[in-house]
């Protein structure tokens, strides 16, 4: 039995007890795949994804793992933004669009068949050199804070966010292009990402770029793009500023997992961030995949791939979340 096949076994032995006919017929379908897999030793073909700055480094680690085993399997991956990343695969332009948001009921009707590969989150990101840095991260965000700068723009100084006197301007951005991470960071606090106030930015790249030159600008970010994967710190000139999630005014111990990737990967998966502004990843195609190429790299994703996702800054989904995607495919 193959190590794909041994693996999703261990999914299923992870999430309990499963009746009898659930068993059977997870047996067959295991039966086909390891068929289909005998057939697939020799794996050619070409995978296409465009999509969500969010899931673009996770998909690029995936893909260079996957083609170490079939190295004659081509992968195409491009970064543009959710909102790309769904039009293309319902157009058929791409196997896969990445998204890093709920998918709408409206691209469910049109066909939009989504897969969660992974979990992250988006943070509020501040210039490291702002001459607040520390009230910054002792005080934190309110989110009533985030609707003042993002929604009502009543918030004009630093003095407004933070709850003091200080008469330093704020420069909110916000992301020009269709994205998870504004529709995301917009439903934490209520709003639709059109609705997001700001100067407009092209891009997770975009947004961390301003804020490491402008000292008193604040923004949001997909977690993999405000920490470097190597050190587990933030990026150079930029710092997490936390939520503080029960309003009192300050970070309390229990709201400060922001000094590492691997403390807010923690909260994430412990449910200690809020989700929104946490979410689940995903890649979606149109209608049920059929392709024996598509199918071997979703399935890879599922199990074998899971390994990587927290090294590269990543919250591995659940075991049983793992078993509810798989049976989708099977």
């Amino acid at each position: 039995m193959g190590k794909r096949i041994f693996l999703y076994i261990l999914v299923l032995l992870l999430c309990g007890q499963t009746t009898h006919s659930q068993e059977q017929k997870r047996n067959r379908k295991l039966e086909r795949f390891e068929r289909r897999q005998a057939r697939n030793r020799q794996l050619q073909g070409e995978i296409q994804l465009s999509g969500a700055f969010a899931l673009y480094p996770m998909v690029v680690r995936w893909a260079e793992e996957f083609r170490k085993l079939y190295p004659r399997v081509k992968i195409d991956i491009s970064a543009g933004g959710a909102g790309k990343g769904i039009t293309d695969a319902l157009a058929g332009v791409v196997d896969f669009g990445m998204v890093s948001r709920e998918i709408h009921p409206a691209e469910v009707e049109k066909g939009a068949f989504a897969i969660a590969v992974a979990k992250d989150a988006v943070v509020v990101t501040v210039n490291s050199n702002n001459p607040l840095i520390n009230i910054i991260r002792t005080r934190g965000l309110t989110r009533s804070a985030a609707v003042a700068l993002w929604k009502t723009q009543t918030a004009h100084t630093w003095g407004d966010v933070l709850g003091t006197p200080s008469t330093i301007p704020v420069h909110t951005y916000t992301r020009s292009d269709a994205c998870g991470a504004a529709d995301t960071w917009g439903a934490y606090l209520g709003i639709k990402q059109e609705d997001l106030e700001g100067t407009a930015v092209f891009g997770d790249p975009g947004i961390a770029s301003v804020i490491q030159r402008d000292k008193i600008g604040i923004g949001f970010n997909n977690i993999a793009y405000a920490y470097n994967v190597k050190t587990k710190k933030p990026h150079r000139n930029i710092a997490v500023m936390p939520l503080d999630l029960n309003g009192s005014g300050r970070i309390d111990p229990e709201e400060d997992f922001y000094d590492t990737l691997e403390e807010l990967c923690e909260a994430i998966a412990g449910g200690h961030y809020p989700s929104p502004p946490a979410r689940e990843l995903y890649l979606v195609c149109r209608g049920k995949p059929q392709d024996d190429v598509i199918l071997e790299f979703l399935v890879f994703i599922l199990t074998k791939g899971q390994q990587w996702t927290a090294e590269s800054g990543y919250v591995p989904l659940s075991p049983q979340r793992l078993e509810e995607e798989l049976d989708k495919i099977l």
